[in-house]
C-alpha cells in the first residue's frame, strides 16, 4: 500500500491556482467550433485539432474498421488517444458527430441512431460553441464562456496535466492495447477519500477486491496532474496527502499522461515535444516515467480475487517492467488473440479411472508458482525432497502440478490461478504433462461386458439426463478381480424391468448384482438410447466415462460399473432409495419456497441447470410449454433475467414472488454456473458465498456468447 506524505505548504499556491479552470473559450486561441458543425468518419481524417495541433478531436479508425469518436496526440506519430465517448459500442463508417442546435454533442449512426451525447453540467445554459483546448481539454461552452460540458469531467483511462479527478471519478482500463473497450481493471478516486486500484468483471460487471490503496478515507479530495508534472492526492484544505508521481519534465517541455493500461497498471508517461535543451536527447517515443504498482504480478493475488493473466498461466514482468503472459510448456491458449485470456492443457489429462503412470512427467518452472490452487501441503514438520513431491503430485490424479521450495510441497488442483514468476518466490514449479507420443489408452475401455463389469468409483448426480452435470472427482479403479460379478435387473421375471424413469434421451432401471442376497447392492442401471454405432459415438463415450470418473462429491451417489457393448450403453449407479432429486421437486405438490432455499444451499456446489430448475420446479427441457420461449428453461431464465421480468419463471409461487430479490439473485447465480465459457463460471466458493448474500451478484452475459464468438 501507498503511504502518505506530509503536507507540504508551499505548493499551496500553485495548486490553488490548478484547482481553478485554466483556460475559458475568450482566452483560448483555437477557432471556436460553431452550432450545426460536425464531422464523418471515414478511411481519411476527420478531426477538429486545437491552436497548435497538439491534439486532435475525431473518429480513429479502431482494430475491425470501425470508428472511436476520441481525442489523441495529434504532433506525435503514434497518434496516443486520451480520451474517447464510445469506447464499449464502436461507430460504423458513414457515422457522424454534430454540435446541435440545443447545445449538446451528438454521435449518430448513419441510420440517424443515436450512439452517445453529451450530458450538460448547466442545463439552464445555452451552448454557444465548442473548442478543443491545447491542454487536450474538449469543451462545450456558454455566451458567457461558461463551461456547461468538459471533457476532463468524464475521463476514461487516461489523465492529463492540468486535470483533476474529482471524488466520484474513475479510470478504467481498455481491455487490450488495440481494444479500447472498457476492461477488467478500475482506478477510483472515491467519495469516501480514498484512492485505489481495483479489480472489475473478472468474471463479475462490479468491482472486487482492490490491489492498492492510499488509504486515505475521510482525507483524500482530489487527484491533480499538475503542469509540473507531478501527479498528487490532496486533501480539501489543499495539502498533499500522497505523492503519485514526481521529479519529472515540466508538461511545457514534454508531452505527459498518466494511465490505467490494459495491464492494470497506472503509469506516467513523458514524450520529449522537440526543440533543444534538455528534451533533444530523448527518444521520441513514450517513456515511463512512474508505475503503481511497480510489480502488478506479485501484487494482485495477495489482495484480491482476479488476476493479470487467466487460469493456468503466469505472468512474469520484461525487460521493459511490463507484465506479459505466458502458458506453461504442455498448454496452449484458449484464444490465440488474447494473452490474458486462460491456458487450457494441450494433452488428454490424467484419468483416475486409469492413472497411466508412465505416460506422465514434469516440467519445471523456476521461480513459480500459483498460490491459490493448493489442496496438499507436506514438508513444514518433516523436509521432504524433490523426488518425494513429484511422486505425490504423479500418484495423485487430482494433482496437475505442485511446487518444492525448502523442503515443502504443495500440490495444485485446476484451475492453476494467479501464477507467477519473480524471483522473490524461489522454487521451483512442477507442471504434469503427458509424454510425448503417448495417448489416452483405451484398454480396459471395450471389454464384453456380458463377461464382466468393470467397477469404478466416480460420482454423478442421479436422475433424468437434465441432471447429467459433471461434478468433482472421486477416486480409484478398484480391481477387475473384485468386479466379476453380472448385472441382473431387479424383478422375478428377468424380462419385466422396473423403470425409475426416462428421459430424452435415457432409461433409468432399478437392478442388483448378480449374487445378492439382499437389497444392499441394488443398481440403478442408465440404459442411453438413440447411440450412433460409429467411432464418433464410441470416443464420445469413452469420453464420458473418463470425464465422470474424474468427479466427485460425497453428496453424490457413486457411479459403480458400465457397459460398453456394440451399440449398448450403459452407466450404472448406486440405488437412492429415497428416489431421485426430480421425482422430489417435480411431483404434483411441490415442496415449498423456503424448502427449496435449503435443497438450493445443500446443493450449491453442483452448477448452474439444477439451480433454476430448483426456483423453478421445473425441467430444463419441457416440449409441452404453451410458449415457444420457454421450453428451455435456462434460455428463458436468461431472457427474463434481461427483460427484468424475473417474476415470470415463478408466476404460480406467491411465495417465491414474495422472496424475488431472492429469486433475481438465485436466477443470476444459476447463469454465471452455465457460462459456455470456464473462465467465467465462479468457484465453488465464491458460489456459496453469493448465495448466502455474502457476495454481490451482478448480472452475467449471455451462457451462449462464448460459443457464438469463437463458431
Amino acid at each position: 500500500m501507498a503511504s502518505h506524505c506530509f503536507p507540504f505548504p508551499s505548493l499551496l499556491l500553485l495548486l490553488l491556482f490548478l484547482l481553478t479552470p485554466s483556460f475559458t473559450v475568450a482566452q483560448a486561441t483555437s477557432p471556436n467550433i460553431t452550432l450545426r458543425k460536425s464531422l464523418t468518419a471515414r478511411s481519411s481524417d476527420s478531426f477538429w485539432s486545437s491552436a497548435s495541433g497538439a491534439f486532435a478531436f475525431g473518429f480513429r479508425q479502431a482494430v475491425g474498421g470501425d470508428y472511436l469518436l476520441a481525442i489523441w496526440f495529434n504532433k506525435i506519430d503514434e497518434k496516443t488517444v486520451v480520451w474517447s465517448a464510445n469506447r464499449d459500442k464502436l461507430a460504423p463508417g458513414g457515422s457522424t458527430v454534430v454540435l446541435t442546435t440545443s447545445g449538446q454533442l451528438i454521435l449518430n449512426n448513419p441510420a440517424g441512431k443515436q450512439i452517445w451525447s453529451s450530458t450538460s453540467t448547466a442545463p439552464n445554459k445555452s451552448v454557444s460553441s465548442a473548442v478543443l483546448l491545447d491542454n487536450g481539454n474538449f469543451i462545450l461552452a456558454a455566451n458567457d464562456s461558461e463551461i456547461v460540458w468538459q471533457s476532463f469531467d468524464d475521463p476514461t483511462d487516461t489523465i492529463l496535466p492540468s486535470q483533476i479527478l474529482k471524488k466520484g471519478n474513475k479510470l478504467v482500463a481498455s481491455y487490450s492495447e488495440t481494444n479500447y473497450s472498457s476492461g477488467r481493471f478500475e482506478f477510483y478516486m472515491q467519495t469516501d477519500g480514498n484512492l485505489l486500484l481495483y479489480i472489475r468483471n473478472f468474471p463479475y460487471d462490479a468491482i472486487s477486491n482492490y490491489y492498492w490503496s492510499t488509504d486515505t478515507v475521510n482525507f483524500g479530495f482530489q487527484v491533480v496532474f499538475n503542469l509540473s508534472g507531478s501527479i498528487v492526492l490532496i486533501a480539501e484544505n489543499k495539502t498533499i496527502l500522497n505523492t503519485l508521481s514526481s521529479n519529472n519534465p515540466t508538461a511545457q517541455t514534454f508531452y505527459q499522461r498518466a494511465i490505467l493500461d490494459h495491464d492494470g497498471v497506472f503509469r506516467h508517461y513523458i514524450y520529449p515535444r522537440g526543440g533543444t535543451g534538455r528534451n533533444s536527447s530523448w527518444p521520441k517515443a513514450w517513456s515511463i516515467s512512474k508505475s503503481i504498482p511497480s510489480n502488478i504480478c506479485m501484487t494482485i493475488g495477495q489482495s484480491s480475487d482476479g488476476g493479470v493473466c487467466g487460469f493456468n498461466s503466469y505472468c512474469k514482468l520484461g525487460d521493459d517492467q511490463k507484465p506479459f503472459c505466458s502458458c506453461p510448456e504442455g498448454y496452449v491458449l484458449f484464444d490465440p488473440n488474447d494473452v490474458t485470456q486462460s491456458c487450457k492443457p494441450n494433452f488428454v489429462p490424467q484419468s483416475c479411472a486409469f492413472p497411466e503412470l508412465d505416460d506422465f512427467d514434469f516440467v519445471s518452472l523456476d521461480n513459480s508458482d500459483w498460490p491459490q490452487s493448493d489442496y496438499g501441503d507436506y514438508g513444514h514438520n518433516i523436509p521432504v525432497n524433490e523426488d518425494w513431491c513429484r511422486n505425490e503430485c504423479l500418484n495423485d490424479c487430482f494433482c496437475v502440478a505442485a511446487t518444492f521450495r525448502d523442503g515443502n510441497c504443495w500440490k495444485k488442483k485446476f484451475p492453476l490461478s494467479f501464477g507467477r514468476m519473480d524471483y522473490s518466490v524461489g522454487g521451483k514449479a512442477l507442471i504434469k504433462v503427458r509424454r510425448r507420443n503417448s495417448t489416452l489408452q483405451s484398454r480396459n475401455l471395450d471389454k464384453n461386458c456380458n463377461n464382466e463389469t468393470k467397477i469404478i468409483i466416480g460420482s454423478i448426480l442421479l436422475g433424468s439426463l437434465f441432471l447429467n452435470i459433471l461434478l468433482l472427482l472421486l477416486t480409484l479403479l478398484i480391481g477387475c478381480r473384485f468386479s466379476k460379478r453380472k448385472l441382473k435387473f431387479n424383478g422375478g421375471d428377468p424380462f419385466i424391468l422396473e423403470q425409475l424413469g426416462s428421459g430424452a434421451f435415457a432409461t433409468v432401471y432399478k437392478g442388483t448384482t448378480l449374487g445378492s442376497v439382499d437389497d444392499n447392492n441394488l443398481v440403478a442401471v442408465k440404459k442411453l438410447e438413440n447411440i450412433v454405432n460409429e467411432g464418433s459415438g464410441e470416443n464420445e463415450f469413452k469420453a464420458e466415462v473418463s470425464a465422470i470418473a474424474r468427479t466427485n462429491h460425497k453428496n453424490l451417489v457413486k457411479l459403480v460399473g458400465f457397459c460398453n457393448e456394440g451399440e449398448h450403453r450403459m452407466l450404472v449407479y448406486e440405488f437412492m432409495e429415497n428416489g431421485s432429486l426430480a421425482n422430489f421437486v417435480f411431483k404434483p405438490s411441490k415442496p415449498t419456497w423456503y424448502t427449496r432455499i435449503q435443497l438450493v444451499l445443500g446443493i450449491a456446489r453442483g452448477f448452474g441447470i439444477m439451480l433454476l430448475e430448483m426456483i423453478c420446479c421445473r425441467k430444463n427441457f419441457e416440449m409441452e410449454t404453451e410458449d415457444e420461449d420457454e421450453r428451455i428453461l435456462s434460455d428463458w431464465a436468461y431472457d427474463c433475467m434481461n427483460e427484468g421480468k424475473m417474476e415470470k419463471l415463478i408466476r404460480e409461487d406467491e411465495e417465491g414472488r414474495s422472496d424475488m430479490k431472492r429469486v433475481e439473485r438465485f436466477v443470476k447465480i444459476g447463469i454465471w454456473c452455465i457460462q459456455e465459457d470456464p473462465s467465467l463460471r465462479p468457484s465453488m466458493k465464491k458460489v456459496i458465498q453469493m448465495l448466502e448474500g455474502v457476495v454481490e451478484v451482478s448480472t452475467p452475459p449471455d451462457p451462449s456468447s462464448f460459443i457464438s464468438a469463437i463458431n
